[in-house]
């Protein structure tokens, strides 16, 4: 994999943290960045899609009410409790 240079600015005290970092991993500091970015960016990205899916899955308009969600949640650790709610409101058609 072809690799470009990236100059960052950073404050010292995190600098000095991660070439001991990359010193007790017997890696380069630019090893350990480039690990770190990449799962940051995966997370953000899997954070971005996640609300994504969640804002289409709203759109639909079809949800669980708030009495629904709240007797589920005052029946856990009772000797009732209750299953998950289906979702009772529906869009208007």
């Amino acid at each position: 994999m072809a690799t470009v240079q990236l100059s960052v600015r950073m404050d010292p005290e995190i600098k000095a943290r991660l070439e001991k970092e990359a010193r007790l991993e017997e890696r380069s500091a630019s090893y350990l960045i480039q690990k770190a970015l990449d799962q940051y960016l995966s997370a953000k990205e899997r954070k971005r899609r996640a609300l994504e899916e969640a804002a289409a899955e709203a759109d639909k308009g079809v949800f669980i009410s708030d009495e629904a969600m709240t007797a589920w949640v005052a029946s856990w650790g009772t000797e009732n409790e209750l299953s998950p709610p289906e979702p009772d409101i529906f869009p208007d058609k």
